[in-house]
């Protein structure tokens, strides 16, 4: 293939040294020899075929290979660009589909937020309610502790109050010869009684 190439460059060559040669030799003789300028026409004529088929077999050798690449180059971008526009469009919907649920999430995150203080506030009701009976059931116990130990000081003082007066009365009532009438009939008491 090559070769084929160098042969038709060569010859192509050739055909222009020889073109430019009878140009000049024409210049030369300067003259006005028609069939001299019917010659210079007809090379001047082959010439422009031969670079003019250079030039066309040139364009129908590379040209479709040039463009056939264009081509696929061309076509993969297409295909690539629509992969890349299927990707963002799906992307697009799954933000979309995302989007739309957020509002359905939020309220459902809402509701149960609303849920679960509702029922903290229940708890903490029920536990307030606790606490208040524990503390009043502790401070009615407390209350009747109290009670006791006040009736038990007061069941003492009226003790004391009550020994008081009778030693006050005693002392009062009991003179000496009353004393001696208490111990006689003791011991004549005694007396009746078997050891």
């Amino acid at each position: 293939m090559t070769r084929n190439r160098h042969f038709l460059f060569g010859a192509g060559a050739l055909f222009v040294l020889l073109f430019a040669v009878v140009g000049v030799h024409a210049a030369e003789e300067g003259g006005g020899n028609p069939a001299l300028e019917s010659a210079t026409e007809i090379f001047k004529w082959i010439n422009f075929a031969i670079v003019a088929g250079f030039i066309l077999w040139l364009c129908l050798k590379k040209a479709p290979g040039f463009f056939s690449g264009r081509a696929a180059a061309i076509s993969s971008a297409i295909t690539k660009a629509t992969a890349a526009k299927a990707a963002a469009d799906a992307q697009l919907r799954e933000a979309e589909t995302k989007l739309a649920n957020l509002q359905k999430e939020v309220a459902e995150l809402r509701a149960f937020a609303e849920r679960e203080s509702a029922a903290e506030v229940a708890r903490l009701r029920a536990a307030t309610l606790t606490d208040a009976q524990k503390i009043a059931a502790a401070a009615k116990a407390e209350i009747e502790a109290t009670e006791r130990a006040a009736r038990l000081a007061l069941k003492a003082l009226a003790a004391n109050l009550a020994v008081d007066g009778a030693e006050s009365l005693l002392v009062k009532q009991l003179n000496p010869q009353a004393q001696e009438a208490l111990i006689s009939n003791f011991v004549k008491s005694l007396e009746g009684r078997p050891n």
